[in-house]
């Protein structure tokens, strides 16, 4: 079940990533990368694994040697997602990452060297039939815009975007998707903001180095967020200082709360207080790690009491709410049901979650 208001996303060209399109009215994307020596090809399939578990959309890895470009021969047969490699300095990996059947490259234009060099990562691109990601980072802009805006601001990262999307269209490119991403929140925002006012061409959205889980998740969710409201936006990385299958959790989460993806079971729970007829904390921790390997879209509403319990219940497939003398109230498709007394409330809503997962799935 959902709340009526929704987003009107800017139209952007669509492309196409291995089995994925991005852009255009395709689902924003949920991304991440591995954090793996990609030549360690057993360890980075593992880790994919373990991403694709989680129901990522596109995995990209680093490819900065030879060995590198070589190994996705092996790990791109293996794995269900699209591959991006991830490409810095040496031009050659693009072509060979290309040649090993990576479904798109990524490249900093203003690091890869001459026009030359991006006109023949631009050929691979064309040959294979693949698209290239334009990554602008504040971290790595060329120098002569640092020299001339003397530091990484919004319009800094948005003069680098211009000049390298003109770049690949003078190259009869335009197969490919851009970032403007910088550390700070407010550069970010305002350099998305400029380049999607700019050009329709797909936006892959990120807060580079973000940080650790928790003040990661909120810095990246304040700057995402601010841009997906406003309709912006057609991928995104959560970059964290964590295991990368967080990423993908904050970043479905992020898309969920926007209603911009469908995907897992919802919670909404209280906070808490003296009126709790149960322990609301420690039974919303329990049935969300109980119910983690749920990705079909589901709400359930735990409240410990019934001043809000019945309306928040209206909106959600399950509801429950505390009633005192260790009885609730359930409520499913947000009707009463029937009421429960002394049962294990945590085994008892991750069986009901979980049967009424398998009945919506039934239905469609």
């Amino acid at each position: 079940m959902k709340y009526s208001h929704s987003i009107k996303r800017k139209k952007t060209k669509k492309i196409q990533i291995g089995n994925i399109y991005v852009g255009g009215d395709s689902p924003i994307t949920v991304q991440t990368m591995t954090n793996t020596l990609t030549h360690d090809i057993d360890a980075t399939l593992e880790q994919i694994s373990q991403i694709e578990q989680e129901g990522c959309d596109i995995v990209r890895v680093s490819v900065p040697d030879e060995k590198s470009s070589q190994a996705l021969k092996k790990i791109i047969p293996e794995i269900n997602i699209p591959l991006v490699a991830d490409i810095h300095f040496h031009y050659k990996r693009a072509l060979e990452a290309a040649e090993n059947g990576a479904h798109c490259l990524r490249i900093n234009p203003g690091n890869i060297g001459s026009k030359d060099k991006v006109r023949e990562v631009v050929e691979a691109a064309k040959q294979n039939k693949i698209p290239i990601r334009i990554g602008v980072n504040a971290g790595s802009l060329e120098k002569t815009i640092l020299e001339k805006y003397k530091s990484p601001t919004a319009e800094a990262l948005f003069e680098s975007a211009k000049l390298n999307i003109k770049l690949l269209e003078d190259l009869n490119f335009d197969n490919f998707k851009i970032s403007v991403k910088a550390s700070n929140v407010f550069t970010a925002v305002e350099s998305y903001r400029m380049l999607s006012n700019f050009c329709e061409y797909p936006l892959h959205l990120g807060i580079t180095e973000a940080g650790s889980y928790f003040s990661g998740s909120i810095k990246s969710s304040i700057g995402l967020g601010l841009l997906l409201y406003d309709g912006i936006g057609d991928t995104v990385r959560v970059s964290l200082s964590d295991h990368p299958t967080q990423e993908v959790k904050v970043g479905f989460e992020m898309l969920k709360s926007l209603n911009l993806r469908d995907y897992g079971v919802t919670i909404i729970s209280c906070p808490s207080c003296a009126r709790q007829q149960f322990d609301v904390i420690e039974t919303v921790k329990s049935v969300e790690k109980k119910l983690s390997h749920i990705k079909k879209p589901i709400t359930v509403s735990i409240i410990g009491c019934v001043v809000n319990g019945p309306g928040e219940a209206t909106m959600t497939n399950i509801g429950i709410t505390g009633g005192g003398n260790n009885t609730h109230m359930v409520y499913v498709d947000g009707e009463k049901s029937h009421r429960i007394q002394n049962e294990d409330l945590v085994e008892y809503l991750v069986e009901t979650i979980e049967d009424k997962v398998e009945q919506i799935h039934h239905l469609k």
